[in-house]
């Protein structure tokens, strides 16, 4: 005879092993090195750097006017 197993538990552990697998595809599918990562964050940095750096400095006769 063979061993007796219960069913929700069998159910469970084959619903996580089923998880744990579509998560390995997806890490490769959609997953990004640590060095992708860091380029993508110093190209952001660049690029806010770069529009702080055109943005126009408000005068008095601006504030007021936006103010009304």
């Amino acid at each position: 005879m063979s061993n007796v197993i219960n069913l929700r538990q069998a159910r469970k552990a084959k619903a996580r092993a089923d998880k744990a697998s579509q998560a390995e595809v997806n890490r490769v599918k959609f997953g990004r090195s640590k060095a992708q990562r860091v380029a993508d964050a110093a190209d952001e940095k660049a690029r806010i750097a770069l529009l702080e750096g055109a943005r126009r400095e408000k005068t008095n006769g601006q504030a007021d006017a936006e103010e009304s």
